[in-house]
């Protein structure tokens, strides 16, 4: 993650260049909303990516005088929400709540993945970002990643990882240590984050990934161990555990949540949505329900969010590649 500044907020953008970008939209994009606007989040209802999108599309709704409904569409590691979000009209009334899998890590795996991440949609803005951390089940003698890994490398093929499914986050989190620590384990997937951490605190399973939200619960119980987490710096909001690269290991990563449109929705309204959700981004009542899921308040330019999806899809490209994972179906 990168560095928080301004109560963790990053909003990569002044006031001024917002209210200079609205004041040259063209009428048309000056209209807009005049409706409800409907925006996809790609995951079940009461996880992590739809309690976000909740969150910013009440802020969302506030700034811009519009209901913003948030509708879920299940499936495919999110390809289902995704992919009908890029066939929508382009006129700015059905958005996407987007995140790493559908938009860097699937179209990676999966060949046959019916939409383009860069051709398909419009980058509005990234929104959120929240802290992974690494677990293990209290059995595991290891208390510290470097202990951990170091056990891994003596029964090579022997430990194993949950995760939330192929192509997950929390799956390519642990492929990714994997191969800079130079460890084999095995991985078991299961099927979503929450049946992973219940097989994780009952043994089932030795280490995983998981983000911060859900795991808040039990960081101080007996029921797992956390080691670290997997940030460029620690979170303030679990201060005590050192990082991943603290280890000594060149990891970082993060769950990260964006707003995108489809293909071709005019410029307009793409710096309408932009400013309208920087407002909502910096307002206390958006932030404090953020804070209150353990995710930190993120906001940025369409081409800051542009730059970081192609630079997350050649990432997992490469981390794909090395696992031999091309094809695995999520």
């Amino acid at each position: 993650m990168m560095g928080k500044t301004n109560d963790n907020l990053r909003v990569w953008t002044l006031a001024a260049w917002t209210a200079a970008a609205l004041a040259s939209a063209p009428a048309h994009g000056q209209a807009y909303p005049s409706k409800p606007i409907r925006m996809i989040a790609p995951s079940s209802a009461g996880g992590p990516v739809d309690l976000i999108a909740r969150a910013i599309a009440q802020g969302l709704s506030e700034a811009v005088g519009q209901q913003v409904v948030v509708e879920n569409r299940v499936g495919a590691a999110g390809l289902i929400g995704t992919e009908l979000v890029a066939k929508a009209p382009p006129d700015g009334y059905t958005i996407l709540l987007g995140f790493s899998g559908p938009l860097a890590i699937v179209p990676n795996l999966v060949a046959a993945t019916p939409y383009d991440p860069l051709r398909d949609l419009v980058p509005v803005s990234e929104v959120a970002a929240a802290a992974y951390v690494l677990l293990v089940h209290p059995s595991v003698p290891a208390k510290s990643v470097k202990e951990l890994m170091a056990l891994a490398r003596g029964q090579p093929g022997k430990m194993n990882f949950g995760s939330g499914g192929n192509g997950t986050g929390i799956h390519m989190a642990s492929e990714l240590l994997k191969q800079i620590a130079g460890v084999r384990i095995v991985h078991v997937p299961y099927k979503g984050a929450a049946p992973a951490m219940t097989a994780l605190m009952a043994g089932e399973v030795d280490m995983m990934f998981n983000a911060l939200p859900p795991t808040m619960p039990y960081l101080k119980s007996d029921k797992l161990r956390p080691l670290a987490t997997g940030g460029a710096q620690r979170s303030a909001l679990v201060p005590y555990l050192p990082t991943v690269r603290e280890n000594g290991y060149d990891f970082e990563m993060s769950g990260w949540y964006g707003v995108l449109a489809p293909r071709a929705t005019p410029p307009a309204i793409v710096t309408r949505l932009n400013g309208e959700l920087l407002r909502a981004l910096g307002a206390a009542e958006t932030k404090e329900r953020l804070t209150r899921l353990a995710v930190d308040a993120v906001g940025s330019t369409p081409d800051a969010f542009g730059k970081r999806m192609r630079e997350e899809l050649a990432r997992w490209a490469q981390v794909i590649a090395a696992a031999g994972l091309k094809g695995v179906q999520p």
